[in-house]
């Protein structure tokens, strides 16, 4: 697949997300409209439960919608079969997660490595100098032959960015990567995707924190499973905080 320029890379077109428990069905997203352009930086923002990871989880093809038209660079996706689908989704888009991700018993440079076996046949030589080079990128180089027990939070985490970047995808889909970061780790790792972007790279990133996320070029409220403006969303914050604050002291009094 050959991502245009010109087209988004990702395209919603009224997409809804529900699950089912027994005879409950429960809405988690609703009418999502959105397109993500290539060399845009995203963050997704909104309080826990709102559909956050879902949203990443349908962009990065990990799920099928319940309805709506869903694209990736230009052509229709929401109807491949799960073949299909994992194919376009291991060779176009790579994922950074909360919890890293590693595999304990594969080395740094294999770990990086994993997401080059679906991309056709490729000579050791060519492999081994791709994951040199990402890694080298990303500050780990020296560290290729060590196993992630070995490695730092933030060390584990500039390795998941390598191993997203070693089959040059359309899009980076990172699912609150500093989540499980110390603040300077934290910071590490955002100056490093803010580099990325700098470099021509299209990041969608869900973070908790606003700090980071008004790193990127524009940022996606989500409350309830719909995207708000953001009056609307600062609104239903300062409310929801409100009801906090008169809970609080309620339980205070008893």
């Amino acid at each position: 697949m050959q991502v245009s320029a010109k087209a988004p890379i990702i395209e919603m077109r009224g997409i809804g997300k529900a699950f089912s428990a027994g005879s409950i069905e429960c809405h988690v997203l609703t009418d999502i409209h959105l397109n993500v352009r290539q060399g845009e930086f995203v963050s997704v923002a909104g309080p826990s439960g709102c559909g956050k990871t879902t949203l990443l989880s349908l962009m990065g093809l990990l799920d099928r919608p319940s309805g709506g038209e869903l694209h990736f660079g230009g052509q229709p996706v929401h109807d491949l079969g799960r073949a299909e689908r994992a194919l376009l989704r291991n060779r176009h888009i790579g994922f950074v997660f909360q919890a890293f991700n590693l595999i304990e018993d594969l080395s740094v440079a294999e770990n990086v490595a994993l997401p080059l076996s679906f991309h056709g046949k490729l000579s050791k030589h060519e492999r081994n100098r791709r994951v040199h080079d990402v890694l080298a990128s990303v500050g780990m180089a020296h560290r290729m032959r060590h196993y992630p027990s070995q490695l730092s939070g933030g060390q584990k985490q500039r390795v998941a960015v390598a191993r997203a970047l070693v089959g040059d995808p359309a899009i980076v889909l990172a699912d609150e990567p500093t989540g499980n970061l110390d603040l300077h780790n934290g910071e590490i790792v955002m100056a490093l995707l803010g580099r990325l972007h700098a470099e021509g790279r299209t990041i969608c990133m869900v973070t908790h924190d606003e700090r980071f996320g008004a790193m990127a070029d524009r940022t996606i409220r989500l409350l309830d499973g719909r995207i708000v403006d953001e009056s609307t969303f600062q609104q239903r914050h300062s409310e929801a905080e409100s009801g906090l604050d008169e809970y609080r002291l309620h339980e205070s009094l008893l």
